[in-house]
């Protein structure tokens, strides 16, 4: 039964794609097969990986992250892109336009950022190198197991290469803004101690069945002894280089602006997360409107309440009445599992298909929880964070939930894992615009299934769109136009009911990210009006179920490439005979 169902969802997806225009191979296309295969072979053992089956896992050894291994790097992807763009574009298929569209902009980014030695600053407030040391995604063999000892064993190396990398960022203030770093040691400070209480010793705790007791005692023992003589020394040496030399020497300004030709520099992140050419200026005000519009639909819900008062009267009571609050851990992560079974049943209203793959929910892990954002969706799991639940209100977890995991993050992770016919690079292929529109977009589909089951959850939605419309002027604002941190925490706090701790590790994701949150509400937007422009031209023929399907069966795309698909597909389903 596995496999006849396997058999049908490759089918119809196969399905989409040939309706999209794939074709027989041309030259044209054998040639870019040659250049992107060729490319990923390269990718997979420049960065460390592995391919098995449809995914890709972390080798033994982590990446060489030293000047020469990037300027490699930045000479090998300039090649690739003058050989793409040494083919006619009107040469290629359907699909394999879609491929060198998206191979060519993933590594115009890649080639940008090289230029601009991001891998200075291999930090920020939301991210950073020593937490990819764990794996949070289980372990499934002894293979796993051993890989993983054999990156521990390649963690001083591996550090050593960063901080060298960090003290040239420091010697030219390219640098995190300090502000945004605080408490970031911490993360550090919880992988210093031996034996078993070390973080790293998580995953040897409970290993497979399939591995034979006498192996799993061998592969626990031998990343107990490297942990302890070569992890936790190299994790000490780190922390004591953050403390001493790092943290109180990065810089004192916090806008993008003020990093070496800063101007330029924040242009290009805005095109590599929102994959758009806008402007700062246009992008702040395409914020002070959606910002507008959303304040007047969040009125409205209050209204419905019953509740007398002011905007932020009615905003403290959210954040201040325990009714709004999960008592334990496992009650929010309950909450969060029960919205997420809920719109398993509602499936079938959104798509005609469905991935295979599952997602399982769990806690952030306690290490990063402090600093870390309230949560994330991948193919793996969902992240819901625990950590200080006053902090976490219920009235916003369903539409957290809609946007991380189903039909948001996860299962948009599993269709594009799933997608047969598809290079392997377009599988692992990430753009902001379009993974974060569409998770955006999710929370909105809930108002559309009944997702919302009371004023206070569809506040809390309206809440997490007014966030993503504030970030489009606060990040921005701060960028290019000299606001400052309090100023934008102010900003976020008038307008959302967001929790304290929440708006400030906001914002100071923003500051330490320029660019990256702009691209959740300029995606969005762009779905819904393509959305839009279908149900205007479809009318009663419209049906959400294929718009999603061609939507995601695309994978992930930069914007411009997302509109002429479904601008296409519009057109192609306008032309088909009435029924």
């Amino acid at each position: 039964m596995v496999r006849r169902l396997s058999a049908v969802v490759v089918g119809f997806l196969a399905g989409l794609l040939l309706a999209s225009g794939a074709a027989a191979a041309t030259p044209a296309d054998q040639q870019l097969k040659k250049i992107y295969d060729a490319e990923w072979i390269w990718r997979q053992a420049e960065f460390a990986e592995i391919t098995e089956g449809q995914r890709s896992r972390a080798g033994d050894h982590f990446p060489g992250v030293a000047p020469a291994d990037w300027q490699r790097r930045r000479a090998y992807w300039s090649g690739v892109i003058a050989a793409i763009d040494a083919i006619p574009v009107a040469d290629l298929s359907p699909e394999e336009r879609l491929n060198a569209a998206v191979l060519r902009e993933s590594l115009r980014a890649n080639v940008a950022n090289i230029g601009w030695r991001t891998y200075e600053a291999p930090l920020n407030s939301d991210s950073y190198f020593w937490g990819e040391v764990k794996p949070y995604a289980a372990l499934e063999n002894a293979a796993d197991y051993r890989r993983y000892i054999g990156r521990l064993r390649d963690v001083p190396r591996w550090f050593d290469a960063n901080i060298a990398n960090m003290r040239a960022g420091l010697k030219r203030g390219f640098t995190p803004p300090r502000v945004t770093l605080n408490g970031r040691d911490a993360t550090i400070a919880a992988y210093i101690v031996t034996g078993p209480a070390n973080p790293l010793n998580d995953p040897f705790k409970t290993m497979p069945d399939s591995i034979p007791a006498a192996d799993q005692a061998a592969l626990r023992a031998e990343a107990a002894a490297v942990i302890d003589g070569q992890v936790v020394p190299a994790y000490q040496k780190l922390l004591a280089f953050m403390r001493t030399d790092y943290l109180p020497h990065t810089r004192t300004t916090i806008a993008a602006a003020d990093l070496p030709d800063g101007k330029a520099f924040y242009q290009d992140q805005i095109r590599e997360y929102a994959t758009l050419d806008l402007t700062p200026a246009a992008i702040h005000e395409i914020g002070l409107k959606e910002v507008a519009r959303i304040d007047a639909d969040m009125r409205a819900t209050i209204a419905q309440t019953g509740f007398k008062g002011s905007f932020a009267d009615f905003l403290q009571f959210l954040r201040s009445d325990p009714q709004f609050y999960a008592k334990t851990p496992r009650e929010l992560l309950g909450f969060s599992a029960y919205v997420a079974k809920r719109m398993d049943g509602k499936l079938k209203e959104v798509f005609t298909v469905l991935p295979r793959y599952r997602f399982t929910i769990m806690p952030v892990p306690d290490a990063i929880a402090p600093v870390y954002t309230s949560g994330r969706g991948g193919l793996q799991a969902c992240l819901m964070n625990t950590y200080d639940l006053k902090s976490r209100p219920l009235y916003n977890l369903t539409a957290l939930t809609l946007h991380e995991c189903v039909p948001g993050h996860s299962n948009q992770a599993a269709l594009a894992l799933e997608a047969p016919g598809r290079p392997a690079f377009r599988r692992e292929t990430y753009f902001s615009g379009y993974g974060e529109g569409w998770g955006l977009y999710s929370e909105w589909l809930g108002t559309k299934l009944g997702m919302y089951e009371t004023p206070y959850e569809e506040f809390g939605r309206e809440t997490f769109e007014m966030w993503r419309a504030c970030r489009l002027v606060i990040d921005t604002g701060i960028h290019s136009m000299g606001w400052s941190r309090q100023q934008a925490i102010d900003y976020l706090a008038s307008h959302t009911a967001l929790a304290r701790l929440d708006i400030e590790i906001e914002v100071d994701r923003y500051i330490s990210w320029p660019g990256q949150s702009v691209a959740y509400k300029l995606g969005e937007m762009k779905i819904r009006e393509l959305r839009a422009r279908a149900q205007a031209e479809l009318g009663t023929r419209f049906d959400q179920r294929p718009f999603h399907d061609r939507l995601l069966a695309m994978g992930s795309v930069p914007l411009p490439v997302m509109e002429s698909e479904m601008l296409a597909w519009i057109a192609t389903e306008k032309a088909k005979p009435a029924k």
